[in-house]
């Protein structure tokens, strides 16, 4: 058999091979108990070999599938040549008729040869292709009925997901150490941002730009090569395809895949060395992998999972690191844009439609009309006008208002609009690509424009962007060339496009947030995805198993109420297991403080947090730690700005130079470029301070819940001996989307224990921020340190309980500083010991 095949390809080759033998009566095989293998001539099959031709059920059942596969592949065949010849459908909503006829009819002014502008053929890219919709193409090719039918089918298989690359490659080289790494076929899969191979595709920065110029090329690739331009024209379009995208290379690819384990970065580098598309090559191995490493947003969002080819049915899902699960739902539901954005892409789109009226076929211009309506009646809910400058434009009533869906799209005045059909266009149209590459072109306030013609053209645009770049400067936003480099970033029609696609949910599933602020250019549209098991319940509903796990998963009342419960699992179904950490209890120790050193009570609400007497309480506290343990200590304070307030407080009353004299003080910054180098600085500190001894026994360093360094931070061994918690940090209730979100469940879900479904909400969003960051002090089996929560309420049995079962077991309950203080006395004598 030719290379291609493979070993149980060959076997099912054979099988039919003898099958067809068998019933023609050429000849009979059967086994001699010697082990031997003899043959009969026409006198007939005997023993097994009668069995199999007298009853071969599943043998018959793949031969049927071949030749169905093998006759849906010819009509493919014949079908692809002719799917732009057949009649598009005919039958259009009202509304589409009108605006169809209206688009034909500007096409019929400008339709003689002389009409139309010459362009070059880089320019010709940036028309776009005629549209199909999608009941027009399947009445042309009729093949998206089976085209399961020709492909590979799947064996059981664990798809294992987690929230960040790195995290997946950790993984897989624990599958690589393991005994099981010779045999796994193991597949990591990741966006065309991580595994591109093309230098020219990865230049673009953005994953959006990405996708769409991967997809183009794709269909360049695909699509037959163009036919002589009319009579008179020798235009000669350019089309540019992948030098990747090799079938036959990306089988071997494939194949390499699962004869080894490897993660991201060795599948790029073979990739490279192969000149294979990783992106595509990697899911081609799906089909026969055992275990596929992919990240969950992947996994979670279904139309990124059907385009990766990952069929749930019958499999079993792990989602590690899913102590946010609920959140990341949400968030890869929901989808904002501002009032700038909305502008800016009606000007983009506006031009581009003037600029190749005459070429583009009478349906993109009727969608693109659509569009730009949408567009229109977005910036008029804002209180704006598209043709006006968004940053000058003052809001009249400012505020925030909270529609449901049904609501905002009759109030828009776009409820006659099928969003179904634009979002599809968009989708398969690559429109905002196109509109990238036209902004490009003609944009930038540098670029060069070729004609006198072109200039009138296209100087509103550039006009446009240069006026929004100008009014950001005035209010204090990125200078010009920044603001630049976001534009060439992406399009903002791809962000509008995530906001129509997000308006298609159901009505009761979601809100839209009308922010008026100030301008138009600073107000925006927010759709808030309320209802996230919406979206997780295929996954529940398909799946074999699904594991939910993590480190720190407590409280775990949302994932099984707002998450499985809402998605109609059975509670019989759902099993919660619980386990000790690998740490003796006497490596750990985590007090609840209730009083200061000079008897204040502990309680930082947002009335008593800022009171000086709170502030400089917190300072004694710190001091006194300070002055005892050695190494690292990670003070986490609630918010950026409280951490803020209270460092300036103790810069007036001399506090902080006091601290300063034991822990050389490193704050958490805000930008994560830096997050590096300061966890760097801090590294380098602890560890000068304990080879050198002196006054100076560590570092303190200032970080926030919920920031940079609260999550996916490893303060082992002397980076963290102690790990302190001020206060706790409850949610901003006075939040829209908090408050929408605590109505919705007030509606929907049942009391718990005599408590409103809202305020267990706020308070598991407060332990599950706090159990994410004090367990970034235990990170290995010999690891140990001293927990403080500084907050008498975290005694109480409904916050109590809320903490991880590891830490909550070994938890002590200190009124007063001074027993607080000989406890951690003795884990700094313990610590010496080790040390």
């Amino acid at each position: 058999f030719p290379f291609p095949y493979t070993p149980y390809r060959i076997q099912e080759q054979f099988m039919q091979a003898l099958y067809e033998a068998l019933q023609a009566g050429r000849v009979g095989i059967f086994e001699s108990p010697t082990g031997t293998v003899s043959r009969r001539g026409r006198a007939g099959p005997s023993g097994a070999a009668a069995a199999l031709l007298t009853s071969p059920p599943w043998l018959s059942e793949e031969q049927i599938r071949r030749k169905k596969r093998e006759e849906r592949l010819e009509k493919i065949r014949h079908n692809v040549q002719l799917k732009y010849a057949v009649k598009r459908k005919r039958c259009e909503e009202d509304e589409a008729k009108r605006l169809l006829q209206l688009s034909k009819e500007a096409l019929s002014q400008g339709a003689g040869e002389e009409g139309l502008d010459q362009l070059d053929h880089t320019e010709e890219e940036l028309i776009l292709a005629e549209y199909e919709s999608d009941d027009e193409k399947k009445v042309v090719s009729g093949l998206e009925e089976d085209d399961d039918d020709l492909e590979e089918e799947h064996v059981t298989k664990i798809y294992y997901c987690s929230r960040t690359h790195s995290q997946l490659a950790q993984f897989v080289r624990e599958v690589q150490k393991s005994p099981f790494g010779r045999d796994t076929r193991l597949v990591s899969l990741g966006s065309r941002q991580n595994l591109c191979v093309n230098e020219e595709v990865r230049r673009l920065g953005a994953l959006q730009l990405i996708n769409d110029r991967c997809m183009e090329m794709q269909k360049n690739k695909h699509e037959k090569k163009s036919d002589e331009e009319n009579e008179g024209k020798k235009r000669r379009v350019s089309r540019t395809v992948c030098p990747f995208y090799s079938y036959e290379q990306m089988q071997f690819l494939r194949d390499e895949v699962l004869v080894e384990v490897k993660d991201i970065e060795q599948l790029v580098s073979l990739g490279r060395e192969t000149k294979a598309c990783p992106y595509y090559g990697s899911r081609f191995a799906i089909p026969a992998a055992q275990l596929v490493v992919l990240p969950y947003q992947m996994l979670l969002h279904e139309p990124t999972r059907n385009a990766a080819g990952i069929k749930l049915k019958d499999q079993v899902v792990i989602i590690d690191e899913a102590h946010n699960l609920i959140d990341t739902i949400t968030c890869i539901h929901s989808a904002e844009v501002s009032g700038a954005q909305l502008c800016c892409a009606h000007s983009q789109l506006s031009q581009y439609m003037e600029r190749y009226r005459k070429r583009l076929k009478a349906k993109n211009l009727m969608y693109i009309k659509q569009i730009l309506y949408l567009l229109e009646r977005f910036v008029a809910t804002l209180g704006g006008n598209v043709n006006q400058n968004p940053g000058c434009q003052a809001v009249s009533q400012t505020g925030t208002v909270l529609k449901s869906i049904n609501d905002f799209l009759f109030q828009s005045q776009i409820d006659n609009i099928n969003l179904f059909k634009v979002q599809r266009y968009c989708e398969k149209s690559l429109i905002s690509r196109k509109l990238f590459g036209f902004v490009e072109r003609y944009g930038g306030p540098a670029s060069a424009v070729k004609t006198n013609k072109e200039n009138q053209k296209l100087s509103g645009l550039q006009n446009f962007l240069l006026t929004l770049q100008q009014g950001s400067d005035k209010e204090g936003d990125p200078p010009v060339e920044a603001e630049h480099d976001q534009l060439r970033a992406a399009s903002p029609l791809m962000q509008i496009e995530g906001f129509l696609s997000a308006l298609t949910n159901a009505n009761q599933d979601g809100r839209v947030i009308l922010n008026r602020q100030g301008t138009v250019g600073q107000s925006s549209l927010k759709f808030l995805l309320l209802n996230p098991a919406v979206h997780f319940a295929k996954v529940v509903q398909e799946c074999r198993a699904v594991i939910i796990a993590g480190g720190t998963m407590q409280p775990v009342a949302d994932f099984r109420e707002q998450l499985l419960g809402c998605a109609g699992v059975d509670p019989a179904r759902v099993v919660e297991f619980s386990c000790g950490h690998v740490i003796p209890p006497e490596n750990i120790l985590p007090i609840i403080l209730c009083s200061g050193p000079s008897n204040q009570q502990l309680e930082f609400t947002y009335q008593t947090r800022d009171l000086p007497q709170m502030m400089d309480e917190t300072g004694r506290i710190l001091c006194n730690l300070c002055n005892m343990i050695p190494g690292g200590v990670v003070c986490f304070f609630p918010s950026y700005e409280y951490e803020k307030q209270v460092y300036g407080h103790w810069e007036k009353t001399g506090l902080l130079s006091r601290l300063a004299a034991k822990k050389k003080i490193f704050q958490e910054p805000k930008k994560a470029t830096q997050v590096e180098q300061v966890l760097v600085e801090y590294a380098k500190c602890i560890k000068r301070c304990s080879q050198t001894g002196g006054p100076m026994t560590g570092a303190l360093l200032f970080s926030v819940v919920g920031g940079k360094m609260s999550e996916g931070i490893n303060f082992s061994d002397d980076l963290g001996r102690c790990v302190i918690m001020v206060g706790m940090p409850y949610p901003n209730i006075k939040s829209p989307e908090l408050q929408e979100k605590m109505t919705w469940l007030d509606k929907t879900m049942p009391r718990a224990a005599g408590q409103a479904p809202s305020r267990v909400l706020i308070e598991n969003l407060c332990m599950k921020a706090v159990n994410q960051s004090i367990g970034r002090a235990i990170r290995h089996q010999k690891d140990f340190a001293s927990i403080l929560l500084l907050d008498h309420r975290y005694a109480r049995p409904a916050i109590f309980n809320k903490l991880p079962q590891w830490i909550r077991e070994r938890t002590q309950v200190k009124p007063a500083f001074g027993s607080a203080f000989a406890e951690l006395r003795k884990v700094r004598t313990h610590i010496l010991h080790a040390v």
